[in-house]
C-alpha cells in the first residue's frame, strides 16, 4: 500500500492514461539547458564590480614579475631599494603596454614584448572571468561580449592612468591621458577575445563565415607561427654564437650575482623583439639599431652600440656562402603551411568521399598571405621604438615593408605548397553507393 502525502498526491488513472506516451513516434521535447553552477541570477555579480576586480587582478599579476626582475637588476652592494624597485616596476609595466616615457636621456618607447604577451594573456582571462561572473557564459550574445570588453577596458584604462600619475610624480614625464587610452584599448581588445570565446560568439561567427575564409585564417596563422619559430631559432643561434661577448657585457655591469640574473631576465623579456627582428631580417627588409643604420642580408651598417647582451648576436656583415640558404626559410615555412592545408582538406574530403577542387584549395592558400602579412606587420610595429635620444631614436624594423614582403612571399609559398600537396597525394576514388535491396515477395 503506497503512502500518499499532501506534497505528493495520488493522480487518477485517467490522468496517467492521458499523459502516457502513444505507441507511435513521440514528438521530441524541447531541450532546456541545465543552469550551470555559480551562474544563477542570484549569484551574478554586478558588471562594474566584476570588471574592476578582474582588471585589478590582471594588473597585479602582470606588474609583480616586472617589479621582481627590475629589483634584481638594480641590486648591487650599495644600490637598490624597495621603493626604487616598486617605481621601476611601474615604469617597466607602462613600457610593456606601449606607453612612451620621457627621460632626461630622451624618449623611451621600446616595449618588451614578453611583458606585453603576459599582460594580453591576463586580460584575456579577465574577459573570461567577467563573462562567467555576469552570467553571460554560452549565451551567444555579441552585445554581452562587447559590454564585458568595454567594462574591462575602462577599468584597466583607469589603472593605467593612475600608474602614469604615480610614475610622473617621481620625475619621469608620462601622459596620463595617453596611458589611460592605451591601456583601455589594449585591455578592451584582449578582454573581447576572452569574452567571445566564453559567450560562444566565437563559434557562432566561425560557423557563419565562409569555409575558404576560415581555412585562410588558419593557414595564415600557421605560416606566421612557423616563421616566428624560424626567426627565434636564428636569433638564438646568433646569440649563442656571440655568447662570449654577451657574457662580457653582463659581467661589465658589476652588480653581483643577483643583479646579473636580473639583467639576464631583462634581456629575455626582449627576446620576442629579437625574434621579430630576425624574421624581418630573413624576409629582406631588415631592421635598424639606430638612426641611419641598417641590418639586412645584403648590408650591415651599424655604429657604436650600447652594452646590451641581446645585441651581441648582430651579424658582422652581408650574408654569403652557406648563409644564403637562410633566404629560403620564409618560402619553406609558407610551403609547409600550404602543405598542411592540402593534407587537412584532403583528409576531410576522404572522410566525406568528395573531391577537392583547385579553387577550394588555392583560394584559402592565397588568403593566407594577407593574414600572415598583417600579423607580421603588427608584430614589427610593436617590436620597435626609441631607446633614448640621438642615434638610438630609431630601433627596430619598419612595419609596412615587412607586411608587404611577408604578404607576397607567404601567398606564393602557400599556393605552391598546397598545389604540391594535392598533386603528390593520392586521393581515393569515389565509390558508388550500392543500391538498397528491394522488398522480397514470398
Amino acid at each position: 500500500m503506497s503512502r500518499v502525502t499532501p506534497d505528493q498526491p495520488r493522480h487518477p488513472a485517467a490522468e496517467v492514461t492521458a499523459d502516457a506516451r502513444p505507441g507511435g513516434r513521440a514528438r521530441p521535447a524541447p531541450r532546456v539547458p541545465a543552469p550551470r553552477s555559480g551562474e544563477s541570477p542570484r549569484g551574478r555579480a554586478p558588471l562594474p564590480v566584476a570588471a574592476g576586480v578582474a582588471a585589478l587582478w590582471a594588473a597585479v599579476t602582470s606588474w609583480l614579475p616586472v617589479t621582481l626582475v627590475l629589483g634584481l637588476a638594480q641590486l648591487s652592494e650599495d644600490a637598490g631599494s624597495l621603493p626604487g624597485a616598486l617605481r621601476a616596476g611601474l615604469v617597466g609595466w607602462l613600457l610593456g603596454h606601449g606607453v612612451p616615457l620621457e627621460t632626461s636621456a630622451g624618449p623611451l618607447g621600446l616595449a618588451p614584448l614578453a611583458l606585453t604577451a603576459l599582460a594580453v594573456w591576463r586580460l584575456t582571462r579577465a574577459g573570461v572571468h567577467v563573462s562567467r561572473a555576469v552570467g553571460a557564459r554560452g549565451n551567444r550574445s555579441p552585445g554581452r561580449a562587447l559590454t564585458v570588453a568595454v567594462a574591462v577596458g575602462i577599468a584597466y584604462g583607469l589603472l593605467g592612468a593612475l600608474a602614469a600619475i604615480a610614475v610622473g610624480a617621481g620625475g619621469l614625464r608620462v601622459s596620463p591621458l595617453r596611458a589611460g587610452v592605451t591601456f583601455a584599448v589594449l585591455g578592451g581588445l584582449a578582454a573581447l577575445v576572452g569574452a567571445l570565446r566564453t559567450t560562444g560568439v566565437w563559434v557562432l561567427l566561425a560557423r557563419r563565415s565562409p569555409a575558404a575564409l576560415r581555412d585562410g585564417l588558419r593557414t595564415g596563422l600557421v605560416a606566421g607561427l612557423l616563421l616566428f619559430g624560424a626567426g627565434a631559432g636564428a636569433a638564438g643561434l646568433a646569440v649563442a654564437t656571440g655568447g662570449g661577448d654577451a657574457a662580457d657585457m653582463i659581467g661589465a655591469y658589476r652588480t653581483g650575482v643577483a643583479g646579473q640574473a636580473g639583467i639576464t631576465l631583462v634581456s629575455l623579456a626582449y627576446a620576442p623583439n629579437a625574434t621579430v627582428w630576425s624574421v624581418s631580417y630573413l624576409l629582406g627588409p631588415g631592421f635598424a639599431v639606430g638612426t641611419d643604420t641598417a641590418v639586412q642580408t645584403s648590408e650591415v651598417s651599424v655604429g657604436a652600440l650600447p652594452a646590451v647582451p641581446l645585441l651581441a648576436g648582430l651579424p658582422r656583415g652581408p650574408v654569403d656562402g652557406l648563409g644564403a640558404a637562410l633566404l629560403a626559410v620564409p618560402v619553406l615555412a609558407a610551403m609547409a603551411a600550404g602543405w598542411l592545408l592540402a593534407r587537412r582538406l584532403l583528409r576531410l574530403a576522404a572522410e566525406d568521399r568528395a573531391p577537392v577542387g583547385w579553387s577550394t584549395l588555392l583560394v584559402p592558400a592565397a588568403l593566407a598571405g594577407p593574414v600572415a602579412g598583417l600579423l607580421l606587420g603588427l608584430a614589427a610595429a610593436a617590436s620597435g621604438g626609441p631607446l633614448g635620444g640621438g642615434r638610438l631614436a630609431d630601433i627596430g624594423p619598419s612595419a609596412w615593408p615587412v607586411a608587404g614582403v611577408a604578404t607576397l612571399v607567404i601567398a606564393v609559398g602557400t599556393v605552391l605548397g598546397a598545389a604540391a600537396g594535392r598533386s603528390l597525394t593520392r586521393t581515393p576514388a569515389r565509390t558508388p553507393t550500392p543500391p538498397r535491396p528491394g522488398p522480397t515477395s514470398r
